[in-house]
């Protein structure tokens, strides 16, 4: 519904137009006369409630209370009752701060800003002094949130799965250790993204990924078709130990990548070149000679582990020349869970360690949520790939 003209020349008259958002301007005055108007209207609806049952309450004066909002601080004449039954809805009687002030300070947060930062942040463009106390207690707030997303149900069906590691930070029993977060990033036969979970865990082995295994079996995930891994040991095992049927297929993006860590930067761009003969290639047989050429090759020769990986991986590389190329575009191409890893690298880089697995897991699940929330279509290779996914999986696509 639009303002009047009218009552807006009114409000106007006689302000300096840049004071209207500043601190104690035009719209604080607003949030405070729109509240307490609010607040008013909500007593009056109690007392009549109350008059209806045959009860005796009355107004008892007014009592203040300073609210935080995303601009300043607001003083509240809030309206009280005689026998102490009002409890008003729109400002909860141990409430602080304007629901508007938590979202800044949890999206400012999942941005990656420390606390230290947004204190800053807001002191300097609104004036306000806000405890390091007070962040902490609203973004710890999103810890129940992470614990209800964690065990939330999952689709029965997820066509590719992308598992993968970051390395970050975390102060354990005094000692500053060099964690994994595993994130799990699954496509669903809509296309559409999905992270499935987070695991922070010191050290990786069989009985972790069995264990990641059964969780997402016993939150309702039947069948996934592929799974990307990025050739963690025991991996393919523990995922064929709890589904059978599931394709468990080397990161391409992660062979090239470690590839790449054998070489010198000067070389790394002629010998991604050569690899793409390799990973491209028609079939498993077309690739095997593709990589026995580049390793009898001058690059094969110069850094011969280079050829030594692909072949310890070259079982779990096999399954991908079997897809068409769309599904191969899709695990090598357009790798999602990539462009994830490199938000979360951006946001813990500014912290250097965490305190604690909770404190890692909270700034974590903000910026993925945060990532989530920008995924809008399937990428454009999915209708190909959806019809290439029914023909070779049959009845186990389910859509």
């Amino acid at each position: 519904m639009a303002i009047d003209k009218e009552v807006l020349d009114q409000l106007l008259a006689g302000r300096d137009p840049q004071e209207l958002f500043a601190k104690d301007g035009l719209i604080d005055e607003l949030k405070k006369a729109l509240s307490e108007r609010m607040l008013a209207a909500e007593l009056d609806d109690h007392l009549e409630s109350e008059m209806a049952t045959g009860g005796g309450n009355r107004r008892n004066g007014t009592s203040q209370k300073t609210m935080l909002t995303g601009s300043s601080r607001v003083t509240l004449d809030i309206p009280r009752d005689r026998s102490g039954t009002f409890d008003p809805k729109l400002i909860a009687k141990y409430q602080r701060r304007f629901p508007d002030f938590d979202d800044k300070i949890i999206s400012m947060y999942a941005r990656g800003m420390t606390v230290r930062e947004i204190r800053g942040h807001l002191e300097e463009l609104y004036g306000i002094d806000v405890s390091p106390d007070l962040i902490s207690t609203v973004t710890d707030a999103v810890l129940e949130t992470v614990a209800e997303w964690q065990g939330r149900p999952l689709d029965a069906c997820y066509p590719l799965v992308f598992f993968d590691a970051i390395r970050v930070k975390i102060r354990d029993e005094g000692f500053v250790r060099n964690k994994a977060v595993y994130i799990a990033l699954g496509i669903l036969p809509d296309g559409t993204k999905d992270i499935l979970g987070i695991w922070i865990e010191q050290t990786e082995g069989a009985k972790f990924w069995l264990r990641v295994m059964n969780e997402l079996k016993n939150r309702g995930l039947a069948d996934m078709l592929i799974a990307v891994v990025d050739g963690l040991k025991g991996f393919p095992d523990a995922i064929n130990a709890v589904f059978p049927e599931t394709v468990v297929q080397t990161c391409i993006v992660h062979l090239i990548r470690n590839s790449m860590s054998f070489a010198s930067w000067k070389d790394r761009k002629s010998i991604a070149s050569a690899l793409r003969s390799v990973y491209r290639a028609e079939n498993a047989e077309a690739g095997l000679t593709a990589l026995e050429a580049f390793e009898a090759g001058h690059w094969g020769q110069k850094y011969p582990a280079i050829a030594q990986s692909w072949r310890r991986h070259w079982d779990q590389v096999i399954p991908f020349f079997a897809f068409s190329e769309a599904i191969r575009r899709i695990i090598y191409t357009t790798n999602a869970i990539e462009a994830l890893n490199s938000k979360l690298r951006r946001a813990v880089r500014t912290r250097g360690h965490f305190p604690g697995d909770d404190a890692a897991m909270k700034l974590l699940y903000l910026v993925l949520n945060h990532a989530a929330q920008e995924w809008k279509r399937p990428p454009r290779e999915w209708t190909e790939a959806k019809t290439q996914f029914a023909v070779i999986f049959g009845e186990r696509f389910v859509i």
